[in-house]
């Protein structure tokens, strides 16, 4: 956080005097224009006699946060504009929480009101077409930058309105980048490059705030840029900006008189009929799962999905879970759909240092004795703790079997360089 905001919010009194002399001053700024809005609180700010110990820097924010409490996030935009927080989290409206580097921790901020809050809100969710009241109090939106927004009220949140929002890089990170934060090594992204573009179904697994959505971003730029494809999701997130013929779809909730709920569910099946090359889901949570297998399972291969779970056995097992929470299956054919359906699964951790590393990647190669068979190809090592920083990277654990989607895409002579080099690896190994 700069120097500047911290010595804004030292003077807070005085911000809430001032934003209630600027509100008088425009006759109640809803209807002044941005520019009018805009000069209007430069001359009271630069006229202030009060302000004259604030630098031209000073100055210059306060003019900003005080445009920004009429025009944006009141409080929260500077937090949004900061290029390292990662999350806010808005306990009540006397208590926020943000992320930044991988540290929580609570800042010296709050709203005028618990009303003020509330306005903010319910801004947000208009600009989406959602609506959250006492009794509809939950609900997912997002930003005009993207960032994802959960919104809990009384009285099911019991301080007072809650939101958190978590914030996407403007640009969506490349599997180099990912790469370079020591994420996975270029083998594995190689890997999996091939694995995309060869439409091999591949489910993300992981943590809340372990990087699913991040990987899938990248994941999908290995798409080739002549398919179609259609996203799913609850909250549009994703950053597909390689493939042209994109279609994304957002799921809609019922109204107030509970009518007109659009269901991931819905989507799934209106998509059938759209003629995709992949269908990618942002997230699966529910019975929607079995739609998600099903089209897995008829022409939509290259699929991508992600999932809340510790490990990819846990993985499964939610799965499993979520088809049997929307229809009354054997547990033998929903394992069969999952075998037959998913080709990869990638596990995505948050460890101790705070970094998010990739920490297996999977094969499915289909059932033994009623069970999800895996063939691990990666798994993550950790070699040491260094000043507070854990030293380790994805080590290769097993070789693909499953290649007939690679020869049918055309990478048949990329599969034979990858079979030598594992053949290499191996017998570098066995000498050692």
């Amino acid at each position: 956080m700069t120097d500047h905001l911290w010595s804004i919010t030292d003077r807070e009194e005085r911000f809430q005097m001032l934003r209630r002399e600027v509100r008088a001053s425009l006759d109640m700024t809803s209807s002044a224009e941005d520019e009018e809005l805009w000069q209007g609180i430069e001359r009271k700010v630069l006229g202030d006699s009060g302000l004259e110990d604030l630098t031209s820097g000073e100055r210059h924010v306060l003019v900003r946060r005080l445009y920004d409490s009429f025009r944006g996030l009141d409080i929260l935009q500077p937090l949004v504009d900061h290029p390292d927080i990662t999350e806010i989290m808005i306990n009540s409206h006397q208590e926020i929480f943000v992320e930044q580097e991988g540290e929580v921790r609570q800042i010296p901020l709050h709203f005028e009101s618990r009303e003020r809050l509330e306005d903010i809100i319910q801004m947000i969710v208009s600009g989406v077409n959602r609506i959250v009241n006492e009794s509809s109090p939950i609900v997912d939106a997002r930003l005009k930058d993207g960032s994802r927004v959960n919104i809990v009220l009384p009285p099911i949140a019991l301080k007072g309105p809650t939101m958190t929002i978590r914030k996407f890089p403007s640009e969506p990170m490349k599997m180099s980048d990912l790469i370079e934060k020591g994420a996975l090594h270029e083998e594995a992204a190689v890997l999996l490059q091939q694995l995309v573009r060869s439409k091999y179904n591949i489910f993300i697994g992981g943590g809340t705030g372990s990087g699913k959505t991040t990987f899938l971003n990248a994941l999908s730029q290995f798409i080739p840029a002549d398919e179609r494809i259609i996203t799913i999701e609850d909250s549009a997130e994703l950053q597909i900006v390689t493939v042209p013929n994109l279609v994304s779809l957002e799921t809609r909730n019922a109204n107030t008189e509970g009518k007109g709920l659009i269901s991931i569910r819905d989507l799934i099946k209106s998509s059938l009929r759209m003629r995709p090359n992949r269908i990618v889901i942002g997230e699966v949570r529910g019975a929607e799962a079995l739609d998600m297998l099903q089209a897995m399972n008829t022409g939509h291969d290259g699929s991508l999905s992600t999932g809340h779970a510790n490990t990819i056995s846990d993985m499964i097992s939610r799965l499993e879970t979520m088809v049997l929470s929307g229809a009354e299956l054997p547990i033998t054919v929903v394992r069969q759909q999952i075998s037959s359906a998913i080709d990869i699964f990638v596990h995505l951790s948050r460890l101790r240092d705070r970094s998010r590393r990739v920490t297996e990647i999977s094969e499915v190669t289909g059932l033994h004795h009623g069970e999800v068979l895996l063939n691990p190809l990666f798994r993550f090592q950790e070699q040491e703790e260094r000043e507070g920083r854990i030293i380790g990277g994805l080590i290769r654990v097993g070789s693909l079997k499953k290649v007939d989607k690679i020869q049918m895409a055309g990478l048949g002579e990329w599969l034979e360089k990858y079979i030598e080099q594992i053949a290499v690896q191996t017998g570098q190994e066995d000498k050692r």
